[in-house]
This record gives C-alpha cells, structure tokens and sequence, in this order.
C-alpha cells in the first residue's frame, strides 16, 4: 500500500502542478485572477478542478485553488495604477472585444465576481475603486458610453 505524502509536500505539488500546467500559460495577472475565479463553484464557494482533484483530491484541489487566487487578488492589488492598467489591457486582448467587455463590465460590474471570498473589505474597496477608475480610463479611449445598453 502506498504512503500518503506528506502535507507540505503535496500542497507544493498541486501549486506546482497548477502553475506550471494552467496558471504560467495565462499571460496577465488579471486573467489568472479571473480563471481562478471561474474555478469557485457560485453555490457552495467550493474550488473545483477535475485534473488537480484526481491527482490530489479534492480538499487539496480547493485548498490549492483557494491560496492560488487569494495570492493572485494580492499580486494585484500591489500593482500601481498604471501596471493594473496595462494588465488589464493584456487580459483584454484575449477576450475577443474589448469594447464590450468594458461596456458589460460597466453597466454589470461583473468584474466584483473576481475577488476571493477571503478578502478583506479594506481590500475589496481597494480593487472595486482601481476597477472603477480603469473602466472610466478605458471608456473613454474605446469611446464607450456608460449610459448606452447596447455599448
């Protein structure tokens, strides 16, 4: 019968694991922010992964996944301004149309589904207000009208 691995060595694996086969591929803090996001199950708030749970479980697949987007929101949220700004435009690019990806996020404020649950509220109204003061930036270069539904 085979020995569990220990604790410490299997969180090293499945970080390792996540980074180097999912999380290096995606170019943008901000994307891994919002892949990581997508993992979270909207109804328990349980991180799901079907490749990380087979090779590791799957307390151990929501744990990885859990600290993986809690340290990414942090990367983040250290960014200055201009470097969130940048990011964001690098995750833009991948999504097709950038002009409504802004306008949706605008009007829906989607962009608040990306937080990790463990975030503080000091630090949820720290990304909220950069949020913000990128969609006005970016609404006015892709000439985006806040106020048009079908922007």
């Amino acid at each position: 019968m085979e020995e569990p691995k220990e604790p410490a060595r299997l969180e090293r694996g499945a970080s390792a694991d996540l980074w180097r086969n999912t999380l290096a591929r995606i170019s943008s803090v901000f994307g891994r922010l919002v892949y990581l996001a997508s993992l979270r199950n909207p109804h328990t708030g349980a991180y799901e992964h079907h490749g990380l749970a087979q090779l590791f479980g799957a307390e151990e697949a929501d744990r990885t996944l859990r600290q993986s987007h809690a340290d990414t929101f942090a990367s983040w949220i250290c960014f200055s301004l201009e470097d969130q700004k940048r990011d964001l435009e690098e995750y833009l690019t991948t999504t097709g149309d950038q002009r409504a990806v802004v306008a949706t996020w605008s009007r829906l404020a989607t962009y608040r589904n990306f937080l990790p649950t463990e975030a503080r509220e000091v630090e949820r109204r720290l990304y909220s207000a950069d949020l913000e003061t990128l969609l006005e930036l970016l609404r006015n270069e892709y000439g985006v009208s806040c106020s048009d539904p079908d922007a």
